[in-house]
């Protein structure tokens, strides 16, 4: 198996390419099978003739034989060139209008042809990071960076070592070799070496004439002055790669995130010095007895807790998480760290760019970000998710409850991560305080409760708020309703009836309240209160308040109730309450029977019926001593419309009954019609409900109402299915 060198530096003329060359000339000197590979797109050919080589193919040309799904059958001898001392050569192209066509992810399956023909594949990688180069460093066991003592080249050494980091590549992968060395006019190697604070493997003496003689003789120097001091130290550079072979990491494919498939059988030793089992080996396995092993999982919490004593992260202050200038320094700091960390760790590097991004990337979630959580968040599909302790993170995905393969890396990472959310609103968690309600700053809900009142561990919930709002023809396309609905619930908020949406958890009443405002036209003044800002409309005149829970020390909350009473004040054309649950129900139902038609609200309810019985128990709650008469009539008076949402077994939200408040019925029961239901008939081989949507028959007492201010509603809309 070849071990892979790419050679490369950002400034020009420091002289890689004549290192490439006469590194590939002195190792097949030793008998080594060498494939030396230009891959310097800047300077088409200057290899080659420096070689007085004259190549018809190239790599460019042996791409054109890889077809999908098809064995390549070439004889591949014929797109190499063979240099007098022995070794072969590859061009990447022949000619600088094939440089945009050298296909970067065809790259790896080239090199990875000639892999088992070679003890050393030398890649001379240009001076520009960019997808070729980058291709050619994956493969890589050893990064050479060619440096001369000018104050440019250290600067753009420097910025490339930077770059190499930010790509997760270690440190310990990535050597330098200074030319031109004790040069007249050059730094001083101390300060060299105090401005690269990084391994120098070989000093090469400046010798220009013997280089530029070789050159002019396209004669690589060490076979056209071997007594020369630049020879000398080359030829030293050979031996020296041959002889250090920990100079070179080893790469193992990857294809999965399995540890045991992502680091070298090398690091097992150091795992068994530390007095472990190596998590990837047979006594791993049996240390674990027939639970499976997380390997990931051990590393991450390896490298984890290394990193936060290493950037102090117990120690930072909230603020350096929600600073966007702050946050971006912290996290190119913590991307060094934990790529020099997770190298040193286990005593090799993660090859395959994909899973060394995805190791890098967790890692840094849960040092600096929201741990597992991330990916979650950023999925559209999820509208909930449920952390019941750190091995069990529950999702809802569209209407379906499911368990993810997430995980934390302990319940005290989960605490964490739980103070991360929260510390930026405010709030606090902590035995004293073991419950917390908050609002994300993008409007997503958060609860989370801990031990000791969680037994199974910190608990944490997140609603999602989505930053679309919905649209009607949305809830038609997935049918939550029918057309028929809409155009009677578009009528009755547009003739300002007063209307309840009900329903259980996670039905859409939010967002079916959402829906409703938006028929509000733009002229009028709309105020909504919520407990947690979920409502989002698009008219201009709105203006939103939120209630206010108490601080640390229990003070300062403002309620809902508190904030309706002032709203009377505020001269509302509409009132919409993201949720009535307590006390401010009396005040709604008296604003509604005052003047203030065309309010909207949700209540969590089980079905038109039960809304009756919850607004009876919140009035109640209120502490005023009215008969259960007065309360009724009050309710039958102020409400209209009740829309019911459910959701059924599928996960599929329904609204599933309009229903008018049709008066008193007598002393004690309140009148209801259904005008709308949702009837279900059944469930189809996948399980998904089966029925439609129907009208009752019964046309609603104010459908004159409606025709008198000028609102266009067809009462065919109103006619029963024939049976």
């Amino acid at each position: 198996m070849a071990k892979v060198i790419v050679l490369f530096s950002t400034k020009g003329g420091v002289g890689k390419t004549v290192i490439s060359t006469n590194l590939g000339v002195c190792l097949a000197k030793e008998d080594k099978k060498v494939l030396l590979v230009d891959l310097d797109l800047q300077v088409v050919g200057d290899m080659a003739n420096m070689l007085d080589l004259k190549p018809r193919r190239a790599m460019i040309d042996l791409m054109g034989h890889f077809k999908k799904d098809e064995e390549i059958s070439l004889n591949k001898a014929d797109f190499l060139v063979r240099h007098p001392s022995g070794f072969d050569f590859l061009p990447g192209v022949l000619k600088l209008q094939q440089t945009p066509h050298l296909e970067a992810e065809k790259i790896k399956e080239v090199l990875l042809l000639f892999e088992s023909d070679y003890d050393y594949i030398i890649i001379d990688g240009g001076q520009v990071f960019n997808d070729v180069l980058v291709a050619a460093l994956n493969l890589a066991n050893l990064i050479l960076l060619v440096v001369t003592p000018d104050i440019l080249s250290i600067y753009q050494t420097k910025w490339a070592l930077d770059t190499l980091q930010y790509l997760h590549f270690p440190l310990m992968m990535i050597r330098i070799i200074l030319n031109r060395a004790e040069s007249m006019s050059s730094i001083s190697l101390e300060d060299i070496m105090s401005s690269l604070p990084h391994e120098i493997i070989s000093q090469i003496p400046s010798d220009g004439k013997s280089v530029y003689l070789s050159i002019n003789r396209g004669v690589p120097v060490v076979l056209d002055n071997p007594r020369s001091k630049v020879s000398r130290m080359l030829k030293v550079l050979a031996e020296g790669l041959i002889n250090q072979s920990d100079l070179f990491i080893p790469r193992q494919e990857a294809d999965g995130i399995k540890l045991r498939e992502i680091i070298g059988e090398k690091s097992a030793d150091l795992w068994q010095q530390k007095g472990l089992a190596a998590p990837f080996t047979e006594a791993g396995v049996a240390a674990k007895g027939e639970e499976e092993v997380d390997e990931i999982v051990l590393l991450k919490r390896k490298v984890h807790e290394k990193l936060i004593e290493e950037l102090n992260i117990r120690s930072l202050d909230w603020k350096s998480f929600t600073n966007v200038k702050k946050t971006r320094a912290l996290n190119q700091r913590e991307e060094i760290a934990v790529t020099n960390i997770l190298a040193k760790e286990v005593g090799s590097f993660i090859a395959s760019p994909e899973v060394r991004r995805r190791v890098v990337k967790e890692i840094m979630d849960e040092a600096l970000g929201y741990g597992p959580l991330e990916d979650l968040l950023a999925d559209p599909d999820i509208t909930d998710i449920m952390v019941n302790n750190k091995d069990e993170i529950y999702v809802e995905r569209l209407g379906r409850i499911e368990l993810t393969d997430k995980r934390f890396v302990s319940n005290d990472q989960v605490k964490v991560i739980i103070e991360r959310i929260i510390a930026p609103i405010g709030r606090r968690i902590d035995e004293s305080a073991p419950m917390v309600d908050a609002r994300l700053p993008d409007g997503s809900r958060v609860n989370a409760i801990i031990p000791p009142l969680s037994l199974t561990g910190p608990t944490l919930t997140i609603r999602k708020f989505r930053k679309e709002r919905f649209k009607i023809q949305e809830l038609l396309d997935w049918n939550t309703l029918s057309a028929e609905m809409v155009d009677f619930l578009k009528a009755c908020v547009l003739s300002r009836k007063n209307i309840i949406v009900s329903g259980g958890t996670g039905s859409g009443k939010t967002t079916l309240l959402n829906i409703l405002s938006s028929f509000i036209a733009n002229n009028e003044r709309i105020v909504t209160i919520e407990d947690a800002a979920e409502l989002k409309l698009d008219q201009r005149h709105w203006i939103r308040l939120e209630s206010r829970p108490p601080n640390i020390e229990g003070k300062g909350s403002i309620t809902v109730r508190e904030l309706f009473r002032n709203t009377l004040r505020m001269r509302p054309d509409r009132i919409v309450i993201g949720e009535c649950r307590g006390v401010e129900t009396l005040d709604m139902l008296q604003a509604m029977n005052t003047g203030h038609d065309g309010s909207m609200t949700t209540v969590h309810a089980n079905s038109t019926q039960d809304v009756l019985v919850r607004l009876d128990s919140m009035i109640l709650m209120a502490g005023v001593e009215l008969p259960i008469r007065a309360i009724r009539e009050m309710i039958a008076s102020a409400i209209h419309i009740v829309v019911h949402t459910a959701r059924l077994s599928d996960g599929s939200r329904k609204v599933v009954q309009i229903t008018e408040v049709a008066g008193m019925q007598d002393e004690l029961h309140i009148g209801l019609k259904d005008i709308f239901i949702y009837k279900q008939v059944g469930v189809d081989a996948d399980g998904r409900a089966l029925g439609s949507f129907q009208a009752s028959g019964y046309i609603p007492s104010f459908f004159d109402d409606i025709r008198i201010k000028g609102i266009s509603l067809s009462e065919d809309i109103f006619k029963a299915p024939e049976a």
